[in-house]
């Protein structure tokens, strides 16, 4: 699930041709461009379709009071008045009401709001350390709020894993036993836990640490230990409360990009609390956007964006750097044309007579992508007698699906070719112009003009 998955082969050997991406004179049809408008359509309706599979989680109108007389609270809520009027009136806060969500294997699903929201209360009611008014939590289909705290104390221990903003580490141990230290708790032997904590700290960076004290570790390092120590029972889910937050902006971004390979690798599901818009947008599958313990809006990151709830929703999210969200399918165009691998010089030239093109991409019978073939390569093969293979360059720059426009402009700046688009076995999906990055941004600019 990495959010920005871009492979840059430098040393382009590219000379002597314009850029056909800037005259346009690279030719995909309107039915072509509307088919692959459709395929991701299609593909992101799969996605929202996937759903339907058992959810991990499941919220079902969960409320939390804190004070006196709960019940004279929710009736006073439901009457139409705010959470600001019910404390003035009785005292009481009103953390959270019926908040209802699903959240499936393997996503990210961020909890999002500004502070007082609700969404640290949200999170540490699903492990009960805040014990709910009223509604259901249901985690494998089994009730958290109704257990007995032998059950609760076994589904923290075996199903739910936690990392705090403050880091909340063992000051008097090593970093090790820091890591193992709930393995400890269960009786698992020594030799056992350590070489359980040795095989996290080094997935997380830190393998050379172990004998260390966490006063010696910076604010980086010691949030790496509070996720090796969340990982270290195998947890299905992970709950995150602002983890990143108390973090320089640096080591901020580093910890992001570590969670992204982590998930990538170990799949968990994993609810992240945060304040911060671009790193919800950054980290999550899906956002829930809080206010007054309420949730307001529920969607991925372009579905929040594009189309904002309600006005608070719009000016939450106002101003938000779109090359950072639109991603690489959200602007490729259809790969047309391409030279087969076991094609002639002469097929790619005229394919490029043809689209009056200077280049054209190779891939084969699979679609792999195996190179670009430009015009004067291709002449020079005729003349020479050369066969295809022997003329394509490899040193091209790629992106994933899933690449966001920042990382593609990175590169198509410094090619005079389209970006290609591969997907995991490396098959062209589809190709990147300059002026498709221009293009939606302009959209997007114009959408938000009109709303205002």
């Amino acid at each position: 699930m990495n959010k920005s998955t871009t492979r840059y082969h430098k040393n382009l050997n590219f000379s002597g041709f314009q850029a056909f991406s800037e005259k346009g004179n690279y030719k995909s049809s309107e039915t072509e461009l509307v088919r692959l408008e459709d395929s991701v359509i299609v593909e992101k309706q799969l996605r929202k379709n996937s759903r339907s599979v058992q959810s991990v989680i499941s919220v079902e109108d969960l409320t939390r009071v804190f004070g006196q007389d709960p019940g004279r609270t929710l009736r006073l809520r439901s009457s139409g008045r705010s959470k600001d009027e019910i404390h003035e009136e009785t005292g009481n806060t009103l953390a959270l009401y019926n908040v209802s969500f699903e959240v499936m294997p393997g996503e990210i699903f961020v909890l999002m709001g500004l502070s007082g929201s609700g969404k640290s209360t949200l999170l540490r009611c699903i492990n009960r350390l805040i014990e709910p008014t009223g509604g259901r939590i249901l985690i494998g289909g089994k009730d958290v709020v109704s257990m007995n705290q032998e059950e609760l104390r076994m589904i923290r221990r075996r199903k739910l894993g936690m990392i705090f903003q403050n880091f909340a580490l063992l000051p008097h141990r090593t970093v090790l036993d820091n890591v193992t230290f709930g393995l400890e708790v269960q009786g698992i032997p020594e030799d056992e836990r350590y070489q359980r904590g040795n095989e996290l700290l080094q997935m997380v960076g830190l393998g050379d640490y172990g004998a260390s004290m966490p006063i010696h570790l910076s604010g980086g390092m010691k949030q790496r230990v509070g996720l090796a120590r969340a990982l270290a029972g195998d947890p299905e889910i992970l709950l995150m409360d602002e983890a990143f937050s108390a973090l320089d902006p640096l080591i901020r971004r580093e910890m992001q990009d570590e969670l992204l390979d982590l998930q990538q690798r170990l799949n968990r599901t994993i609810i992240f609390v945060t304040h911060d818009l671009d790193e919800a947008l950054k980290l999550g599958d899906r956002i829930a956007l809080m206010r007054d313990g309420e949730i307001i809006q529920i969607g991925t990151p372009e579905e929040i964006l594009t189309n904002p709830e309600d006005a608070y929703v719009e000016q939450f999210v106002a101003g938000v750097d779109m090359t950072k969200v639109l991603s690489a399918s959200d602007v490729m165009r259809r790969p047309e044309p391409v030279a087969r691998y076991t094609a002639g010089p002469r097929v790619a030239l005229h394919l490029m007579e043809e689209y009056d093109i200077g280049s054209v991409f190779v891939v084969d019978r699979e679609h792999r992508l195996k190179g670009l073939v430009t015009l004067d390569g291709a002449l020079e093969a005729v003349r020479a007698g050369r066969e295809l293979a022997e003329i394509i360059t490899t040193d091209v720059p790629t992106v994933a699906p899933d690449a966001s426009l920042t990382d593609i402009i990175s590169l198509i700046a410094g090619s005079p070719y389209p970006v290609a688009v591969v997907d995991g076995e490396n098959r062209l999906r589809g190709l990147v112009f300059r002026g498709a990055i221009l293009g939606a941004l302009a959209r997007k600019g114009g959408d938000d003009n009109a709303a205002s």
